[in-house]
């Protein structure tokens, strides 16, 4: 008799979502500054690569059949490619972001320029944060992080907002400065059972952050140390497809494993400003789950 576990526990069916996000091309991307470990301005970047590159991301969403919005890039914010850190949205309102350093402080005010003209009811933040950076929605959990950028204050702020629980996770390692460098939600909806489960990287959270982890998430994938330092963890997924950077080679053995599609991408000249796929992608909260559907 074979120990073999049946197909359908070992591997069970996926649900794709549609999804609505919010996207920058990097018209104006470069390094010039350095307010990360993976920034170096004194080595020169590929403005025109990092476009086709980006492009490709969005070829990719646009294939997934993605509601893609796009706010018009300015000139002189070069992070703003990375769109996540832009706010975070949810039940129709948009917390706007409150950037840690000078350098990228200008792009909060342009972001809730964009979601006041896309009809969002806008919160202005009162607390340092640095939007879905750091705040990741998790089933019906907003899992924050606090450590490098994101202020523990701004927890609070959220949590008066949104009127959810908010869950604190603490950053120990600066190259993994947001939440979304080091966690992958690989369910943006909840199972039939009502689990999201995640990927993480266990040295980039203190230990009380990694019992809080343990605990909600028993069996989330586990990322080695060489694909996180590619950002590997910084992906998206719809459920059933999760878009990841393509020299993340072991974390697509281990997503194939549980179920999951994993599409790799390059976005290497990206990388050089410290972002990845997520960076590029804000989830403009909540999504139907009308036009849901099954994969095995």
């Amino acid at each position: 008799m074979s120990n073999t576990a049946p197909e359908s526990l070992a591997t069970p069916a996926r649900v794709a979502t549609k999804r609505t996000i919010l996207m920058c091309k990097p018209t104006h991307y470069t390094v010039s500054y350095r307010i990360n470990p993976w920034m170096h301005p004194e080595d020169p970047t590929d403005t025109s690569k990092a476009v086709q590159q980006w492009q490709s991301l969005v070829d990719v969403y646009e294939q997934l059949g993605f509601d893609i919005s796009y706010i018009e890039p300015i000139e002189g914010l070069p992070d703003m490619v990375y769109a996540a850190n832009g706010g975070f949205v949810l039940d129709g309102v948009a917390y706007g972001a409150k950037f840690q350093y000078p350098e990228r402080q200008p792009e909060g005010p342009a972001y809730m320029d964009w979601f006041r003209g896309a009809g969002l009811t806008v919160a202005e933040p009162e607390e340092t944060n640095e939007g879905e950076g750091d705040f990741l929605l998790i089933g019906d959990t907003i899992f924050a992080g606090t450590g490098f950028r994101s202020d523990s204050s701004s927890h609070e702020e959220l949590a008066r907002i949104y009127g959810r629980e908010v869950v604190t996770l603490k950053l120990v390692n600066p190259s993994f400065y947001h939440l979304d460098t080091a966690i992958a939600v690989l369910d943006p909806e909840p199972d039939a059972s009502g689990r999201s489960n995640i990927a993480y990287l266990e040295s980039a959270f203190d230990e009380a952050s990694l019992e809080i982890l343990r605990k909600r998430f028993p069996d989330a994938i586990i990322a080695t140390e060489e694909d996180a330092a590619i950002l590997g963890l910084n992906s998206y997924s719809d459920g059933y497809n999760v878009v990841i950077a393509s020299r993340a080679e072991r974390f697509a053995e281990q997503l194939r494993e549980k179920g999951y599609n994993p599409i790799g991408v390059d976005l290497s000249e990206l990388l050089l400003g410290g972002g990845g796929v997520k960076c590029c992608t804000l989830d403009l909260h909540p999504v139907g789950t009308g036009n849901s559907v099954a994969r095995s």
